[in-house]
């Protein structure tokens, strides 16, 4: 199944971007795994409330793509290391992200 199928063809390129590139290595099979798991982790206990209560945290760390601050939630409790405010500024801040608002809108997403 490709991944935009799999997100119902409304995925934030910069969460693909993060997964295929950061975390799965530019595995594209890992990385529809990964997102599948994901998507999967997103709706279950809540997880997607939890992170509204959390937000304004990443937000003063300049962690703006909502996206991929919960992905971020998501990897640090599936692996240790690094927290997930942590995850999320290495990836938006540090790395940088590549699309922007003007990109979606030129690819019709």
């Amino acid at each position: 199944m490709q991944i935009s199928a799999m997100w119902n063809y409304s995925i934030d390129l910069n969460l693909l971007y993060v997964a295929l590139l950061y975390c799965c290595k530019g595995d594209i099979n890992k990385a529809i795994e990964l997102l599948y798991e994901f998507k999967k982790w997103k709706f279950q206990d809540n997880n997607k409330q939890k992170y509204k209560k959390r937000k304004n945290e990443f937000l003063k760390r300049r962690c703006c793509n909502h996206n991929i601050n919960l992905f971020c939630i998501f990897r640090a409790e599936m692996y240790e290391g690094r927290t997930a405010i942590e995850h999320a500024t290495l990836n938006i801040v540090h790395n940088g992200l590549p699309f922007v608002e003007k990109d979606k809108k030129s690819l019709n997403l």
